[in-house]
């Protein structure tokens, strides 16, 4: 280019459509070299764009960073509309105060904002072979809808001022395998990543969104790497959207500068046609903050053997796990730490599948049926190895809902499942247990063997008229008492001690005598672990 011009001429060597540019610059208006023919406007299509609707980067960096001044009554801003932006743009360390806006076009090269400062960026629908934006910082908005990008986009520690939108953006990997890389990102509003697809990995580790992330409908695929998300310690202040999207919109090019874009869907509602979150590779959100929730209503996991949904030692108030059970890999929630967990018994994985040791959830709101004993399938699934802590936590969580008897039977579970780490004599001791009184958490069959015992005993002793030890001092003979005294291993009812019991009968009365203590102690064993938890 030639020398730079003064701040209110055109520079001499200016092409067509760079002095259309250049004059829509001052003006704030839309420089639009599109042929109006949606085959010929296609950006990311195979045709070649003439040189009637090129210009230089070079000249695209002088308009933002040392452009003219505005045509009085008029504020200067770039905004283009089909239009071929060959050579590369380069705006490393500037700060760019014009509004910039550019739909449908096509970058030869990559686009280089490494530390540059914008107020509002909007890139609708462009072709960019690139996108290098780390440390990127930015007043308003940053909006890359419906780009396709061939390398990659990187907003390494960006700080976004309002609201980031790359909606149905579609991003290959870059030469480290990466599609997006945002670590340590702040965007101070939302994040919007509806139907988006990244063909790599999705890093976000360390960022912020101060209101909601949204990923409805998204694909992520890294059939190449680990994960197809890795975003530990992301924090999002409201909720983390990773479902399905209703598909009930019509997409395209709205034309309009005003997002959306023509996006709408949201959540399906019953009977909506949806597409699904699709997950391909490993999912990582360990000792993530959400504000609000981590919905995964309608998510695809599709996981290698050794790949993980990781949310480990998450906080939430809450968390919805309602999307299709993983055929493989492994869902782990060590250490999390959830208000509500609102699930479906469809959606877990089986056994080997899920990890929950340390999972603290306080209430549960299953989608659908989901009836006691599947969620006891969903305990042992997720405990290869015996571990009292997730029966317990959920017995507690039924406890305190008012599920009293479902709570006994998660800890009846427990004993049964701890019976079998046992040494051969006390697995014995355990059977005659759990066949008696049931650990103590069925007491009415601790009454029914007590009744049947007295009554068995009474038909036993009423056979016989024993004679008294002390023949001037006894009370009259009662088989009845006397049966009820010999199972009562605390209370003195008179009778036991007062009769002479010689042979069988000495035998019959040692073994009620023994069976009485062994209710009273499986018993009040029972009562007391249901009176520590309590």
């Amino acid at each position: 280019m030639a020398d730079a011009p003064r701040a209110d001429e055109e520079p001499a060597d200016l092409g067509e459509a760079e002095r259309l540019m250049w004059r829509a610059f001052r003006t704030g208006s839309v420089c639009d070299l599109s042929a109006r023919a949606a085959e010929l406007d296609d950006p990311h299509g195979d045709r070649v764009w003439d040189a009637g609707r090129s210009v230089r980067a070079d000249v695209v960096s002088l308009l933002l960073l040392h452009g003219p001044p505005p045509v009085p009554g008029r504020v200067a801003s770039l905004k283009l509309r089909g239009v071929r932006i060959t050579g590369r743009l380069d705006l490393s360390g500037g700060t760019v105060e014009p509004y910039v806006e550019l739909q449908s076009c096509r970058f030869d090269s990559e686009v280089q904002l490494s530390e540059t400062r914008f107020g509002t960026l909007r890139l609708v629908n462009c072709a960019v072979p690139r996108l290098d934006a780390s440390r990127l910082h930015t007043e308003g908005d940053l909006h890359l809808p419906r780009c396709r990008v061939a390398r990659g986009i990187r907003l390494t520690d960006a700080q976004i001022g309002t609201d980031l939108l790359i909606s149905q953006a579609v991003v290959q990997r870059d030469s480290r395998g990466r599609a997006i890389a945002a670590d340590g990102m702040a965007v101070a509003q939302d994040f919007q990543g509806e139907l988006v697809e990244a063909y790599g990995e999705v890093s976000l580790r360390g960022s912020k969104v101060g209101g909601s992330m949204n990923l409805r409908g998204a694909r992520l695929r890294n059939p190449h790497g680990r994960r197809a998300l890795n975003a530990p310690q992301l924090t999002v202040e409201r909720t983390l959207y990773l479902t399905s999207i209703a598909v009930d919109y019509v997409p395209g090019d709205s034309g309009s500068s005003t997002p959306p874009y023509g996006l709408g869907g949201q959540t399906p509602a019953r009977g909506q046609r949806a597409r699904r979150f699709e997950c391909r590779g490993g999912l990582r959100l360990d000792d993530g903050r959400f504000g609000d929730a981590v919905d995964l209503y309608g998510a695809r996991f599709v996981l290698a053997e050794e790949q993980e949904v990781s949310l480990r030692r998450i906080q939430t108030p809450e968390l919805r796990f309602v999307g299709e059970k993983p055929e493989r890999g492994r869902v782990v929630l060590s250490g999390a730490k959830v208000v509500k967990l609102v699930d479906a018994s469809t959606s877990w994985p089986g056994p080997g599948g899920v990890s929950i040791e340390g999972f603290v959830y306080e209430n549960l709101a299953p989608r659908g049926h989901f009836p006691l004993v599947r969620r006891l399938e969903w305990v042992a699934a997720a405990t290869p190895e015996f571990s009292p802590e997730p029966y317990e936590r959920l017995a507690s969580v039924l406890r305190a809902s008012g599920e009293d008897a479902e709570a006994r039977e998660v800890l009846l579970a427990k004993q049964r499942r701890r019976r079998a780490t046992l040494p051969p004599a006390a697995k014995a001791w355990g059977y005659v247990q759990d066949w008696t009184v049931a650990y103590g958490y069925r007491p009415g069959r601790a009454a029914l063997w007590m009744v049947l015992l007295w009554a068995a005993g009474a038909l036993l002793f009423a056979q016989i008229a024993p004679a008294a030890i002390k023949r001037d001092e006894h009370p009259e003979w009662d088989p009845l008492l006397y049966a009820l005294d010999l199972l009562l291993p605390v209370i003195d009812l008179g009778q036991q001690g007062q009769w002479m019991m010689k042979g069988y009968w000495q035998w019959g009365s040692t073994v009620l005598v023994l069976l009485g203590w062994i209710l009273a102690t499986t018993v009040a064993a029972g009562a007391s672990r249901m009176l520590r938890r309590g």
